[in-house]
């Protein structure tokens, strides 16, 4: 028993010692690790090859720490008022302000992926109903063309019997107007791209219509903002945009007494009406900060788009050697709502005539609202 007592006494100093030991060399390790380390090269440790080059570029010092802070302090010191806003902090080569509706592929090379790129545009509003009527329209546009259909139904997949139907752009919302999309989907940033653009109805005969002719003619007569002649059997509300027989386009004509108060001011001049306006690139940036969010049929708009191009009396008007046939088919009137007092098609009629008179009073309040703060800031200048 006396011997046990001793050995297990014994053992004691030696397992002190052990302890001494393993922790001398942990902290040995841990050091010698610690000074090492920052030589090592960071792209090699942790960052697959192709990151390592994108990293080498931004810390040429390799990723050593004072490479690293660098960088960063340079990326901090960004600051572009002059970019888009929101897009301050970042280099001018990167930002992308500006898209288009190209169609791209999800492999390859990107710069390899189209083989045209569209300089026109061309947007309907449609329903399934006139299905055949905008597939004889389309046909009318080269593939010079973008073509983007508005659906106000729903029914995009029964489009797909249409061999052209596959390479259009299709964006839908039920019981939605023409310029409801317009303003949301055609914003100028996002149709850049195209040098002019048509907004029409689904419900016009293109026959005697031919697009690449047509903006020939356009540019011909240095017209920013157009439409083509209706015929005479079309439905039209004014004189302007009757079609002139023995023209290739009309800038200006005669109204009823007492409609035209000028000229050269509309519906005598300087006037298109919205059933199938086209727009250059320029006017079309003017005319969507116009277009109202709330104010969906457009109606009135038509009387302000002189507004976004002068001299207005020469920069609108119509082309006449290119017309079309406006149907005045039952459309987007039939998804109205009915009540007791109106059917669907009288209740979205009096919803157009209320925003008409709504439009031209925010114009006028807004017009006024300038010129008093335009008149106070030169009062005082002079001071």
């Amino acid at each position: 028993m006396k011997n046990m007592g001793r050995s297990t006494i014994s053992k004691k100093p030696n397992d002190h010692m052990k302890l001494l030991v393993t922790t001398f060399l942990g902290i040995f390790f841990g050091f010698t690790l610690g000074i090492t380390f920052p030589a090592l090269s960071l792209n090699k440790l942790y960052h697959p090859a192709s990151i390592a080059p994108v990293y080498q570029k931004i810390f040429p010092g390799g990723g050593n720490n004072s490479s690293v802070d660098q960088g960063l302090k340079n990326i901090s010191q960004i600051w572009v008022p002059s970019n888009p806003r929101g897009a301050e902090m970042l280099p001018p080569a990167i930002v992308a302000s500006e898209s288009d509706f190209y169609l791209r592929r999800l492999w390859g090379n990107p710069s390899e992926d189209l083989t045209i790129k569209p300089n026109y545009l061309i947007a309907f509003t449609v329903g399934v109903a006139q299905k055949k009527n905008i597939d004889v329209a389309v046909k009318k546009f080269s593939e010079n063309f973008t073509v983007v259909l508005f659906h106000y139904d729903g029914q995009t997949s029964e489009w797909d019997e249409f061999e052209w139907s596959r390479r259009a752009i299709h964006v839908s919302a039920r019981k939605q107007s023409k310029w409801w999309f317009a303003k949301r989907f055609l914003h100028p940033d996002i149709v850049a791209a195209y040098e002019y653009i048509f907004i029409w109805d689904e419900d016009l005969g293109v026959e005697h219509f031919n697009a690449e002719e047509y903006i020939k003619l356009v540019k011909k007569h240095g017209l920013e903002i157009s439409q083509p002649g209706l015929e005479h059997n079309s439905r039209h509300s004014w004189n302007m945009t009757q079609r002139v027989g023995d023209k290739e386009v009309h800038k200006q004509t005669t109204e009823k007494p007492g409609w035209c108060r000028d000229p050269k001011l509309p519906p005598c001049a300087g006037f298109v009406e919205i059933m199938a306006p086209v727009f250059s690139r320029n006017a079309w940036r003017c005319v969507w900060h116009m277009i109202q969010n709330d104010l969906i049929h457009g109606w009135g708009l038509d009387f302000a788009l002189q507004r976004c191009v002068e001299p207005a009396h020469e920069k609108i008007g119509v082309v006449d050697a290119q017309w079309i046939v406006h149907q005045a088919l039952p459309s987007l009137g039939s998804q109205g709502e009915a009540t007791e007092n109106s059917t669907p098609p009288q209740g979205v009629k009096q919803r157009c005539k209320k925003e008409w008179k709504m439009f031209q009073n925010r114009m006028d309040h807004a017009e006024k609202a300038y010129f008093k703060a335009a008149a106070a800031a030169a009062a005082v200048g002079t001071r």
